[in-house]
C-alpha cells in the first residue's frame, strides 16, 4: 500500500514558477514508477511528466517538454515535479500517482495509487 500526499500549488503568474511534491508513505516507493498528471475542470486527466524506479528514465508530455523537471528522492520518499515559464494552460489540479513496476507509463489505468491532488492556477 502506497499513500501519496501533494503540496506546492498556489497562484502564480504567467512565467512563473512552481514547485511540486510529492510525499509518499510506505515501503514499496523505491521500487515504483511514478507518474504527474493533471486534470482541468471540464477535461480529461492528462499525463505531465513520468520517471523510473531507478531514477534512470524520464518522459514528459510534449506539451510540458523543456519547461517541466521530475525528479525523486528515493531517500525521502518523494516526487517532484518542478514547473519553469507556466502558462494559463497549465492551470488544473496536479495528481502524483505510483505504480507497482519500475518501469514508466503515460497511461493512467498503469498507476495503482494516486494522491489527492494540488491545485494549480496560472494567471495571465
Amino acid at each position: 500500500q502506497v499513500q501519496l500526499v501533494e503540496s506546492g500549488g498556489g497562484l502564480v503568474q504567467a512565467g512563473g514558477s512552481l514547485r511540486l511534491s510529492c510525499a509518499a508513505s510506505g515501503r514499496t516507493f523505491s521500487s515504483s514508477a511514478m507518474g504527474w498528471f493533471r486534470q482541468a475542470p471540464g477535461k480529461e486527466r492528462e499525463f505531465v511528466a513520468a520517471i523510473s524506479q531507478s531514477d534512470s528514465s524520464t518522459y514528459y508530455a510534449d506539451s510540458v517538454k523543456g519547461r517541466f523537471t521530475i525528479s525523486r528522492d528515493n531517500a525521502k520518499n518523494t516526487v517532484y515535479l518542478q514547473m519553469n515559464s507556466l502558462k494559463p494552460e497549465d492551470t488544473a489540479v496536479y495528481h502524483c500517482a505510483a505504480r507497482v513496476s519500475a518501469l514508466v507509463s503515460v497511461s493512467p489505468v498503469a498507476y495503482n495509487y494516486w494522491g489527492q491532488g494540488t491545485q494549480v492556477i496560472v494567471s495571465s
